[in-house]
């Protein structure tokens, strides 16, 4: 049988505290002694117990239990969570009773029954971890509320790439492998995220995001690990962590290539271990999540440069999605309008409003730097603008210089379509060979044959 809970016994009576901790430390976890009630505060940040066995009284010849409701008063106060249960005389019954009604657990009668002790602590720590749990669940009832308030959405596409993305999500979705979703700003690699926990098998479960990339180094771990109260100057409260927080659940960390080196380290750790240690705690808890992680960084490159821990790295990377940017799935750019479209007339009460042909075209045409969270923009502020029931290309207010008429680049050869893609790619990166390279996705020995090829201008 596994042995819970870590007990403190507070008493000047030495023989009194040899025969509890004799009785006590095999049927407990741990078993903490100490004559000296001074040392209470101490013992409580470094050891986390769940019980105090607090004596009530410690002076010779003083029988008031004014001692006992002090160090009852401030343990409380260093920690409310923690259950007291006082050792009293048969003449302290009455304090004892007092003692309950200002927030004691129970108390136990000198000379106490071993059963009768067990037994009341056996409670008390029952009673401590539903507590406990009570708060996780709370918390986590909050993080579902979040979820069903906030709108994540549904991917939306039919290009053949989408389809093949959606085919992935549904194989891996039932698994439990960690899941690395990279891809331009704006993709929808939250969007991939939320489907492939709604997919799994945690879907009742809370899905956890955090944003670990704007976490500085000295809240990162009270954030994701949790804290003890009193555990740094603003640690006004115990606080459980996100990762435990998500247990059961899934956990998406985004933007997990800022992460510094020192903070990666704490992470893997976390990880490998599968469990995290609270600030100001020296009790681990175990943690139970489904991982997605997703960054806009190329991982593989930071590994290389050094940046980004190889071990970690291979980790997160169970499975890999790559989110395609709008520019290589334009076939999805009229279904995914004509949903923005039909949100936001609804929205702003325009609902004969529709989009023109001609302002589709540009739609088609246009590079899309932003991806569909720029679309979706455009859309909302066209919605907004347009004065008639027809939205025209000049209310979509997209840059010209990146507009190309659709009806153009079906007539262009294959070697005129790559010769002008790359000279796209070259303008827009100011003529850098390895920021272009980066962009086409090609190497950078293959955009110099194509730049000799097609005779092109282009900076080292």
């Amino acid at each position: 049988m596994e042995k819970n809970g870590t007990i403190l016994i507070v008493d000047d009576n030495s023989s009194v505290l040899d025969s509890l901790d004799l009785y006590l430390k095999h049927k407990f976890h741990k078993i903490l002694c100490t004559k000296n009630p001074n040392t209470i505060p101490t013992l409580l940040r470094n050891e986390n117990p769940d019980i105090v066995l607090l004596d009530m009284n410690f002076t010779a010849g003083i029988n008031t239990g004014n001692e006992g409701f002090f160090w009852m008063r401030k343990i409380k106060k260093i920690d409310p969570s923690v259950e007291i249960v006082l050792i009293t005389a048969y003449g302290d019954v009455e304090l004892a009773v007092k003692a309950i009604k200002e927030g004691a657990t129970d108390f136990i009668l000198k000379p106490w029954d071993n059963n009768k002790l067990y037994a009341t602590l056996q409670t008390a720590l029952k009673l401590k971890q539903s507590r406990d749990e009570n708060k996780k669940l709370h918390q986590k009832q909050n993080q579902l509320k979040e979820d069903i308030a906030r709108d994540y959405g549904t991917f939306i596409g039919n290009s053949s790439g989408i389809i093949q993305l959606f085919q992935s999500i549904k194989k891996i979705a039932k698994t439990d492998a960690n899941v690395l979703i990279t891809g331009e700003n704006g993709t929808g690699k939250e969007l991939i995220a939320w489907e492939i926990h709604r997919q799994s098998l945690r879907q009742k479960e809370v899905f956890m995001k955090v944003d670990i990339g704007s976490l500085s180094e000295g809240i990162f771990e009270s954030e994701l690990f949790g804290h003890k109260k009193g555990s740094f100057t603003d640690a006004v409260e115990d606080r459980i962590g996100k990762f435990e927080t998500a247990s059961k659940g899934t956990l998406m960390l985004d933007e997990i290539g800022n992460l510094s080196i020192s903070q990666q380290h704490k992470l893997l750790t976390a990880l490998q271990g599968k469990k995290v240690t609270p600030l100001g705690s020296n009790k681990e808890i175990a943690i139970d999540f489904r991982l997605i992680c997703v960054t806009n960084k190329n991982l593989e490159e930071m590994v290389a440069g050094k940046l980004f821990r190889e071990d970690l790295f291979f980790r997160i990377n169970t499975i890999h999605i790559q989110v395609p940017p709008i520019r290589e799935r334009l076939d999805d750019v009229p279904i995914l309008t004509e949903h923005f479209l039909k949100y936001y007339t609804s929205k702003y009460e325009k609902q004969n409003v529709k989009l023109s042909s001609s302002a589709l075209d540009n739609l088609m045409g246009y590079s899309w730097p932003g991806n569909v969270r720029e679309l979706k923009h455009t859309i909302e502020k066209a919605v907004i603008l347009c004065d008639s029931n027809s939205i025209k290309p000049e209310d979509l207010q997209l840059k010209s210089e990146k507009l190309e008429s659709i009806r153009d680049k079906v007539t262009l050869s294959l070697e005129d379509g790559e010769k002008l893609i790359i000279q796209q790619a070259l303008k827009s990166n100011k003529g850098k060979i390895v920021d272009t390279a980066r962009e086409l996705k090609i190497g950078r020995q293959t955009l110099y044959r194509k730049i000799e090829k097609y005779n092109l201008k282009a900076k080292p």
